[in-house]
């Protein structure tokens, strides 16, 4: 773990570090004791029945989803190296909570695109990275239902604090962290829903205040 002031750490380099290393977990490990499960869905409104329509909304939300724009910036912000190939990517998340924000690695493993006569799915998946808080993994995908014609934002995953967080994380995470990861689903749907073009990641700007804790668990 690297404690430092806000504006000090060069997150060029903290992103360029992800390379090579390897998830914080093994999926065998994962199971109901000690583990968080999560569904949220969202509906962003409907287009026409039917596959998605040619710029419709299915089609402008998967645009800002493949950016990562949904990302409420004022929980976490999101950082690559532009024109990456999505599968594959290494994405710096800079998670916010009071006074500190803290610098960890997620890797893109998988992205689904698939469809059938009642659906068309579309989405990308990220496991978390050695030094990253929690461990576990996320599933975003985005889904136009045929028949009634909605359009639907579903993000699924587990996870759990990192069983060798110090002593002071596992303090605040019972009184923020769970709330905070709540938050983040509850407005990445709302992000989606206001958001009809693409945004740049991160989005936002300003001086950031605090300090800065990468690589929480070593």
């Amino acid at each position: 773990m690297r404690v430092g002031w806000t504006g000090r750490s060069d997150v060029v380099a903290a992103l360029r570090s992800l390379r090579g290393r390897e998830l914080n977990y093994e999926p065998a490990e994962v199971g109901p004791d000690g583990w968080v499960f999560d569904v949220h869905r969202r509906v962003l409104g409907h287009e026409a029945a039917g596959p998605p329509e040619d710029g419709g909304l299915w089609s402008r939300a998967r645009e800002v989803v493949e950016e990562y724009g949904f990302t409420p910036p004022e929980v976490v912000r999101g950082h690559y190296a532009r024109g990456s190939a999505l599968l594959g990517r290494d994405v710096l998340l800079e998670a916010r909570l009071p006074g500190l924000r803290f610098l960890m690695g997620v890797r893109i493993t998988a992205v689904r695109d698939d469809a059938d006569d009642a659906r068309t799915t579309w989405g990308w998946s990220y496991e978390t990275l050695r030094g990253h808080l929690e461990r576990g993994r996320v599933d975003y995908e985005l889904v136009k239902h045929h028949g009634s014609g909605e359009v639907e934002f579903v993000a699924r995953g587990y996870s759990q604090l990192h069983p060798r967080a110090p002593w002071w994380m596992r303090f605040g995470w019972r009184w923020v962290g769970r709330r905070t990861q709540l938050r983040f689903y509850r407005r990445a749907g709302e992000q989606l829903v206001r958001h009809s073009e693409v945004v740049e990641v991160p989005s936002g700007g300003g001086r950031r205040r605090g300090v800065v804790v990468l690589d929480p668990v070593s």
